[in-house]
C-alpha cells in the first residue's frame, strides 16, 4: 500500500488550498500525538516520588507499556501506509542546503511568527528539519532504552539500569521539550486546521515553502499536459476508427 491508496486533490480547483498532509501522514501523526502523551502522563508516576501514588498496583506500568506499543508501532504504519513519504520525510529531515543555513540564521524573525521574506524553502523548512530529526533520533533513543529495561528488568546490575533509564528519561525530556515547540508554533502559524484536512491556503504556502510550491505546482501542470495529449490521442484514434 503506498500514498496512492488514498487520493485527494493536490490544488483545489480555485488554486486556493495546496494538500500538504496526506491522510495516512495525519492518521498517524494522531497515534504519535496520543501515544506520546499517554506515555508522559503514565511515566511520570514511576520516576516523580511525589505522583508515586498513581503508580499503586502497577495501572500505571500496564498503561505505559501499552502506549509504548502503540508508539513503537508508528514507524511500521508508516512503511506500510505511506512508504515513500517515510523516505521522503526521513531523507528531508536530515538533507540541509544553503538557503537551510540562511533560513536557521534568520529563525529569530520565524519564532515570532513573521515568516514573509524568509529564504526559500522546501516542503521543511530548516527548522522543521531539525524537529523531525530531532524527533527521529530521540523517539529510537526512547524506544531501545525502554525496550531494553523492559526485557532486561530483573537481571541487568544497578549501574547497567541507572544509565539505561538516564538515556530514556533525558530523551523523553527533549522530546517534551520538542513538543512544547511544536504546539508553539502550531498555535502562532494556525497550523491545526491544516493537520484536520491536509490542506494549507495556497498563499501562506508560497511564503513559508515557496520551493516546495513551484515544484508542485510544475508537477501538476506536467500531469495536466499529460491527461490532455492522451485525451488528443484517444479522439484521433476514434475519429480513425469512425472513418474506417
Amino acid at each position: 500500500m503506498s500514498e496512492t491508496t488514498f487520493k485527494q486533490p493536490v490544488i483545489t480547483d480555485d488554486g486556493e488550498r495546496i494538500l500538504r498532509y496526506r491522510p495516512a501522514q495525519r492518521y498517524i501523526h494522531l497515534l504519535v500525538a496520543v501515544t506520546f502523551v499517554a506515555l508522559f502522563l503514565t511515566g511520570l508516576p514511576l520516576i516523580f516520588e511525589p505522583l508515586g501514588f498513581l503508580a499503586a498496583g502497577g495501572y500505571s506500568r500496564i498503561l505505559h507499556r501499552v502506549a509504548a506499543v502503540g508508539f513503537m508501532a508508528v514507524p511500521i504504519l508508516y512503511f506500510v501506509f505511506d512508504r515513500e513519504g517515510m523516505k521522503e520525510l526521513i531523507k528531508e529531515s536530515f538533507t540541509y542546503d544553503k538557503d537551510d543555513l540562511r533560513w536557521l540564521g534568520h529563525m529569530g524573525r520565524y519564532f515570532l511568527g513573521n515568516a514573509a521574506d524568509m529564504p526559500p524553502q522546501g516542503r521543511l523548512n530548516a527548522g522543521q528539519k531539525l524537529h523531525h530529526a530531532a524527533v527521529i533520533l530521540l523517539g529510537a533513543s526512547v524506544v531501545f532504552s525502554g525496550v531494553f529495561a523492559w526485557i532486561s528488568a530483573g537481571t541487568m546490575s544497578d549501574t547497567l539500569l541507572s544509565w539505561t533509564m538516564l538515556v530514556h528519561n533525558v530523551s523523553m525530556l527533549g522530546l517534551v521539550l520538542l513538543l512544547i515547540g511544536h504546539i508553539y508554533f502550531t498555535v502562532v502559524y494556525k497550523a491545526l486546521t491544516s493537520m484536520h484536512t491536509g490542506y494549507v491556503p495556497t498563499v501562506d504556502a508560497k511564503i513559508e515553502h515557496s520551493k516546495w510550491v513551484a515544484e508542485v505546482e510544475e508537477a501538476e501542470a506536467e500531469a495536466r499536459a499529460a491527461q490532455e495529449r492522451l485525451e488528443e490521442t484517444r479522439r484521433r484514434a476514434a475519429e480513425e476508427t469512425g472513418k474506417d
